[in-house]
């Protein structure tokens, strides 16, 4: 009787190391992101990176990945980026040659991306011109930025694709955050390797509250979500709230409008950063 008393205690003395064993294995992440981000342009886009330095956290605890952020931009190279399995580009792009080489040979090599808003943005002439062919018209597909809305605005957002990983829980149409939405050079639509998830639906015009008609749209066809087959990539136009430049409140900038605070676009964002980081 002792004997089998010793055994039951050895066993679970067993058990309960190997469900701590377990324990801490489910703690091990299960991919490693890392966001790069610039902070220095724009309060709106300041504003964004900001929540997205406290959402992603949140995200990565309960979803089981490592998110990591950087500003230094020296640090896309091949050696660093080899220990992360998706970059983000939170709120611009690189603009070294070698940094920008390094990108790509990631992204060739089978890494995964997931950019937002300003991270597309190329017009010539400005401070950010459109001297990277590669990233804008291969990768991306939409070549320069062409103009916005204005204000930053809901819209009403349509899905294209509903079979694809990123939006499967995602509803027909849904109501977006503010945002300023972005027109772009090329039609996406003509691309063979771009597969438009979102774009803005036609219930949602007028888009914009000017001053400025033109920053007014009232027709077309604009895409606001999109992948490039080619490439383990996701591209977000979302990402620039709203701020009172104006003062008409007081005189601290305050936001007026957050990007990560609706559950249907959360979702969406979510889910494509575990199809990202788990391919």
């Amino acid at each position: 009787m002792a004997i089998s008393l010793r055994r039951a205690s050895r066993l679970a003395a067993l058990i309960l190391c190997c469900a701590a064993l377990d324990a801490s294995n489910s703690r091990n992440p299960a991919f490693h992101v890392i966001a790069f981000f610039t902070g220095r342009e724009d309060l709106a886009h300041i504003s964004f990176l900001h929540e997205a330095q406290r959402w992603f956290p949140e995200m990565a605890a309960k979803y089981n990945f490592r998110f990591d952020t950087t500003s230094d931009w020296r640090n896309l190279n091949a050696d660093f980026l080899s220990r992360y399995e998706v970059v983000v580009f939170l709120d611009t792009r690189p603009e070294d040659p070698a940094q920008r080489e390094a990108f790509q040979r990631y992204m060739e090599g089978g890494g995964a991306w997931m950019g937002f808003h300003f991270a597309a943005f190329a017009l010539t002439p400005s401070a950010v011109p459109a001297n990277w062919p590669w990233y804008h018209d291969s990768f991306l597909g939409a070549g320069s930025y062409v103009s916005n809305t204005w204000r930053p605005t809901a819209a009403i957002l349509r899905v294209d694709d509903r079979a694809h990983p990123a939006t499967r829980h995602l509803p027909a149409t849904f109501r977006s955050s503010p945002n300023e939405w972005y027109r772009w050079e090329k039609d996406l639509r003509q691309n063979p390797d771009i597969d438009i998830l979102l774009s803005i639906d036609s219930s949602s015009f007028p888009l914009g509250t000017g001053p400025k008609p033109h920053e007014i749209w009232h027709s077309g066809f604009y895409p606001v979500v999109w992948t490039n087959r080619k490439y383990r990539m996701i591209y977000f136009n979302m990402g620039h709230n709203d701020i009172d430049y104006e003062h008409r409140y007081d005189t601290t900038n305050r936001t007026l409008s957050y990007t990560l605070n609706n559950p249907v676009e959360d979702r969406l964002i979510i889910d494509a950063l575990l199809w990202l980081g788990h391919q």
